[in-house]
């Protein structure tokens, strides 16, 4: 498999206060850090699904920050602060699992990984 290349995209970047580029550093420097750990799982990896389960369980993590940045928004809101910030981390993560999912043919193998992880949890696909 190819080297991940992650990005923070631009519409993100541009949705931030501009009197803040602290922000916009941080999302940076994490997306980087992000790029080179998934990028050592596939070095370290014996094969292209041990690769998939290790970065699925990544994914997994994306997805409850995800999770977590969601609701603070409407609490953030109810409070009257602007949710801006946990906006744009909470998009940041969906736009980082997309990337790993439309790179190269891991999305396939992202797919393949977590319907196994279902079928070996016992869970079947009627019971969805």
């Amino acid at each position: 498999m190819e080297d991940i290349s992650l990005g923070v995209p631009e519409p993100i970047l541009d949705r931030l206060p501009a009197d803040d580029e602290t922000v916009a550093a941080d999302m940076q420097k994490a997306v980087a850090g992000w790029e080179t750990q998934c990028n050592r799982i596939l070095e370290e990896a014996d094969d292209e699904r041990e690769a998939a389960g290790k970065l699925l369980e990544a994914i997994d993590r994306f997805e409850e920050r995800y999770e977590t940045y969601d609701a603070f928004v409407p609490e953030l809101r109810a409070w009257g602060q602007s949710p801006i910030y946990a906006i744009a981390w909470r998009t940041l993560y969906a736009d980082v699992i997309a990337q790993l999912h439309d790179h190269d043919d891991l999305g396939e193998h992202l797919d393949r990984e977590r319907n196994a992880r279902l079928v070996e949890d016992g869970i079947r696909l009627q019971d969805l």
